[in-house]
């Protein structure tokens, strides 16, 4: 086979393992609250055409409008008729083409670390689980991946194209978070700290200062982006207060950065610990021989001092560094932090491949049992355990128990459904079907109706204006909260 037929071929079978991995059985895990909070307005923009952006609480539209396209596809045209698998199918599709654009991004390493870089981002435990969520995050990794491509294409071929391309990717980037501008600001400052080392696949020759062009391509692209990112934040030329909120949004997110908005403090190394081995109750999670392989690669890239591979080091290492700084954090921030660290894990195993011999055995050993070694953690977290308290990548997850609204609803009797609850999110995804769903977070006048759902604090004093007669059981929503359900029965003959 001659050796592009073998790249395409190898790359085929990453690109399909990755797919399965990410489509398969995408609506079985209950819906996160920030899931079904999304859902719920991916609901309204199906029915009402409208869309407004929230600059308080809620990210950018890219995510919204792009997932209406399966959902027509699947005729799903309103919130009752959307399912999970429709609504994670975008996210799906994102995090697949990331492994492509992944590969393509690293062919300057070379074709084999690419290859076992996009291998080892495919089962990336991580990278595979936050792609069958229906979040932001996987769609912001997608889009600054291809900005990232446009811009190493344009510096090797100068066509306009991909500076067209670097615009589009900078404007969704923009438009689907407003942290899109730190992996922008951490990507040139890599470029300038690297530019003095040599490039090994042009005789050691180093990169000038400011390459030809570089201020109008940037121009141009900065001009595509903004115009980009206001079409989307204006909800398509409907609704220009949008592009004052795009900037209202950094006011609250600054309280985030700086630690003041709480909530979601966690210690500097929290990222890192994502991937060393944890034992809870029986749940071993362990992701040391990925790490260790990342540690290696970039032992090796400081031996050899080329400038594509430090690209590669300097950005994981600074990246890192900026995103372990805010106290703010959330696990599927982590995903960002993959790409380079498969490209820094692949490196030491495609240079001992290259000496040929017994050398290249040991490396297709190590790149395999690091392979299989991940695909059994993803078999564990995003498969068997999706919604365990004990997974670390299920973050404060709705308990499977969730699910079970849905039937309850289906058999509660005529008459509002009510949930009387400080907290009920995810419950509006699983009671879409219903008309007549209420929601108080204290307890009203009237409590009866034909189901309740109650929190135990609020518990007591909607026993006491009940009028009916209701059975009681109990839901758990997620970890440490629980719900107590109030069904009507049937008054008597």
């Amino acid at each position: 086979m001659r050796p592009g037929r073998a790249r395409a071929f190898c790359l085929t079978g990453i690109l399909v393992l990755a797919a399965w991995l990410r489509l398969d059985d995408l609506g079985s895990r209950p819906m996160h609250a920030d899931e079904a909070n999304q859902a719920v307005k991916l609901g309204e923009l199906l029915e009402r055409s409208r869309y407004r952006f929230d600059p308080y609480d809620h990210h950018g539209p890219t995510l919204y409008y792009l997932a209406l396209v399966p959902a027509w596809l699947r005729g799903e045209h309103s919130l009752a008729e959307l399912t999970e698998t429709t609504v994670r199918l975008t996210p799906a599709l994102a995090g697949t083409a990331s492994v492509l654009l992944l590969a393509l991004l690293l062919i300057p390493l070379g074709w084999t670390p690419a290859l076992v870089a996009a291998l080892l981002f495919a089962v990336a435990p991580a990278a595979v689980y936050y792609s069958r969520y229906f979040v932001q995050e996987t769609l912001l990794l997608g889009f600054t991946l291809l900005t990232l491509l446009a811009v190493v294409r344009w510096r090797a071929t100068r066509a306009d194209r991909w500076i067209g391309v670097a615009g589009l990717g900078l404007g969704l980037m923009q438009a689907t978070k407003a942290s899109a501008p730190l992996f922008v600001v951490v990507a040139a400052l890599v470029g300038l700290a690297t530019r003095g080392l040599r490039d090994e696949r042009r005789s050691g020759t180093t990169e000038s200062a400011r390459a030809p062009g570089t201020l109008r391509a940037t121009v141009l692209a900065l001009s595509i982006a903004a115009l980009v990112a206001g079409v989307f934040y204006s909800s398509f030329l409907t609704h220009f207060a949008g592009l004052k909120d795009a900037v209202a949004t950094y006011l609250p997110m600054s309280g985030r950065v700086s630690g003041e908005a709480g909530g979601h403090d966690k210690p500097a190394w929290y990222y890192v610990s994502l991937f060393w081995r944890q034992r809870v109750g029986g749940y071993v999670w362990d992701q040391t021989p990925f790490l260790a392989l990342v540690a290696l690669g970039g032992v090796e890239v400081i031996r050899r001092r080329v400038r594509t591979e430090w690209r590669v080091l300097v950005y994981g290492l600074t990246l890192a560094c900026c995103l372990s700084a805010v106290p703010y954090k959330t696990p599927w921030v982590v995903i960002h932090l993959l790409p380079a660290w498969c490209g820094l894990a692949a490196i030491w195993p495609a240079r001992w491949g290259q000496r040929g011999g017994w050398r290249a055995g040991v490396a297709l050993l190590v790149v395999a049992g690091v392979t299989v070694w991940q695909g059994l953690q993803v078999r564990q977290a995003v498969f068997l355990r999706p919604a365990d308290p004990r997974n670390p990548l299920a973050y404060v997850h709705s308990s499977p128990d969730v699910k079970k609204v849905t039937a309850l609803a289906a058999k509660a009797g005529p008459g509002p459904i009510k949930v009387i609850s400080e907290e009920y999110w995810p419950l509006p995804w699983y009671l879409r079907a219903r008309a007549e769903v209420g929601y108080w977070p204290t307890v009203p006048a009237n409590c009866d109706g034909a189901l309740l759902l109650v929190s135990p604090a609020l518990a007591g004093a909607v026993r006491e204006r009940l009028e009916g007669r209701y059975e009681e059981s109990y839901l758990g929503l997620r970890p440490g909260v629980v719900l107590l359900v109030f069904r009507r029965l049937p008054d008597p003959p």
